[in-house]
């Protein structure tokens, strides 16, 4: 069926259940990024497989929202199918919010998947329309209703983290969570964000690809708690360690039934940020709600001793896998036949040699020439473009270990000599990759505050590139973990604007695409420490913990100061000290010549 025969069987759908207005986003029903193939509604309406994005469906329109890093995929893949692109952020482009009150009137209904959408969305937007005397029916999946060949519901396997690799047991994490509640007088907690649970649980799954969680939800009381996932996938093992940490288990779906259950005069604490609307309006009014950021969000994003040690570790091994990697490519260019598929599977085979490595942690990009300028990119069998000898390979990529979690990317020259242009840009690039590292700033500081430094040389340019700078990286968990970060731009949601903490790890990845031709990024994930203390304060600063080599050859020395150019210098000492004692002769050999200029 096609993409407009999709659209015409939802209208039909729509009419039948009076509804003039249909909201269909990317989640799941625990708001996560990336989602399981159950759960891609957004991707089967309209044929936009991006990430990120969100579709309104009236009887006379179809729309798709999403961000800078989709603009040309969607713009691609949008063609033909009736669908306009409305690209979120741009001038003079409506706010999805904005559009969907300002094109619904008194009388009309919205509808949408209750589950689908966090609380707090779903009530702001009810109380706008309400206003206007629209109507709300959060009861509806009509794109599950149409969708006859529909994934089952992930179920895999569920594992424990050993205590070697998570450093604190879940006893630990539940008596400090109980503690919290406690101190709000909280008599229940719901938790839906799976990294989070699968933190607080020390368990690990993988229900969505390359994200090691479990689909669930868990409820802590002050006494006990209850976990609701499909029981098959819990083996003996862990239902023993999960019982005698006192943690029950219950069916997925019991969680609707559980939120109804709660006692009258009761309080339940959750974030209406990421519990979906379905379970909040499940709960009696004779419940007080706290609305709170949930505690693990930071404690999570705050490493512990054992954890530090364990990263550092697995991006050694990665570092070693992406070198060689990159060695394979500057020997074997021209000589032998190379796709971007067959260069992921290529670095897949390098990493998998890793001891504890446990999968990626996303798909690998690899874009050459203009499709290195596609932000997310992901070749196929019908763009798998020949990587070529005099062209730019962008290769974003990472894994997971029991270790922890890595993501890099390196933009590399496929032979031959780089172009006056290409040197220019890269070197703005790494220069704020860099600089971002270097940061030296008082205790208190969030990313949005340090965001300029990296993005200063290509602002000096007039150049810009429209994706944050740098995002939080969970422990084997999900590649992208709130709350630290590096944007600009202010989020509105209090959980996504932490300060930095000793402790965290966040990415540091600059770029510029130049669309049509090639993109650049440079990727380094960095650890937030302490530095001195003085009468103004705790400072504080970063340590990479990527070790790869940058291009030399894409290099202007001439474009940086002396205290870049030590930094610079400085790094790849790191590289070479780090990665050498793993590798053969004639890749140590490679690499001391890489990282010399």
């Amino acid at each position: 069926m096609k993409v407009s025969q999709r659209i015409d069987a939802l209208r039909k759908r729509m009419r039948e259940e009076n509804i003039d207005m249909y909201y269909i986003p990317s989640n799941d029903f625990h708001n996560s990024e990336y989602v399981g193939s159950f759960f891609k509604c957004r991707e089967f309406i309209s044929g936009f497989d991006g990430s990120a994005g969100s579709v309104i469906i009236t009887m006379e329109e179809a729309g798709l929202w999403t961000d800078g890093r989709y603009f040309i995929q969607a713009g691609q893949q949008l063609k033909g199918s009736g669908i306009t692109l409305y690209k979120s952020g741009v001038e003079g482009v409506p706010k999805i919010k904005d559009y969907i009150i300002n094109n619904l009137s008194d009388g009309q209904v919205f509808g949408f998947d209750g589950r689908t959408v966090p609380a707090l969305w779903a009530e702001e937007i009810s109380e706008e329309l309400l206003e206007k005397g629209a109507d709300i029916n959060s009861g509806l999946d009509l794109v599950g209703d149409i969708w006859q060949d529909r994934p089952a519901l992930e179920s895999n396997p569920v594992m424990l983290l050993d205590i070697c690799y998570a450093g604190e047991t879940r006893e630990v994490k539940l008596a400090r969570i109980r503690k919290y509640m406690k101190k709000y007088g909280a008599d229940y907690h719901i938790i839906t964000t799976l990294d989070d649970i699968a933190w607080i649980l020390n368990i690990r799954g993988s229900d969505i690809h390359c994200n090691p969680v479990v689909l669930s939800y868990l409820v802590i009381g002050i006494e006990d708690a209850t976990l609701f996932a499909n029981r098959r996938a819990f083996g003996r093992e862990v239902l023993d360690a999960l019982g005698k940490a006192g943690v029950l288990t219950r069916d997925y779906n019991d969680i609707y039934s559980c939120a109804r259950e709660l006692l009258p005069g009761s309080k339940v604490l959750l974030d209406k940020n990421t519990v979906n609307h379905a379970v909040v309006d499940s709960i009696p009014p004779e419940v007080k709600v706290l609305d709170l950021v949930n505690p693990s969000l930071l404690w999570k994003a705050v490493k512990n001793n054992t954890e530090l040690q364990n990263i550092k570790k697995a991006h050694i091994k990665d570092g070693v896998a992406v070198t060689k990697f990159i060695y394979w490519i500057k020997k074997n260019i021209g000589k032998v036949h190379m796709t971007e598929t067959s260069v992921a599977e290529k670095l897949e085979q390098f990493r998998s040699i890793g001891e504890h490595y446990m999968g990626p942690s996303f798909d690998t990009i690899a874009g050459f020439g203009s499709h290195g300028a596609i932000v997310h990119y992901c070749a196929d069998k019908n763009s798998d473009a020949v990587i070529e000898p005099d062209n730019l390979l962008l290769v974003d990529t990472g894994g997971h270990y029991l270790e922890g979690t890595t993501d890099i990317t390196r933009t590399i020259l496929t032979g031959g000599s780089a172009t006056d242009e290409q040197k220019k840009f890269y070197t703005a690039v790494l220069r704020g990759n860099l600089n971002l590292c270097d940061a030296h700033f008082l205790y208190g500081c969030s990313g949005a505050a340090l965001d300029y430094i990296a993005r200063k040389p290509l602002w000096d340019m007039g150049c810009d590139y429209s994706h944050g700078t740098g995002h939080g990286v969970g422990y084997f968990l999900n590649v992208h973990e709130g709350p630290n970060s590096f944007r600009f731009h202010i989020l509105p949601y209090p959980g996504e604007n932490a300060a930095l903490e000793e402790g965290m790890v966040t990415s540091d990845e600059p770029g510029i695409y130049i669309e049509g031709r090639f993109g650049i990024r440079l990727e380094n994930l960095i650890l937030c420490v302490k530095r001195e203390k003085t009468p103004y304060g705790q400072f504080m600063g970063f340590e990479p913990l990527t070790f790869v080599p940058f291009d030399k050859e894409l290099i202007d020395r001439e474009l940086m100061d002396a205290k870049e150019q030590k930094l610079l210098d400085d790094y790849h000492k790191k590289v070479y000290e780090n990665l050498s004692p793993y590798l053969d002769s004639e890749e140590q050999q490679w690499l001391a010549d890489a990282c010399t200029m």
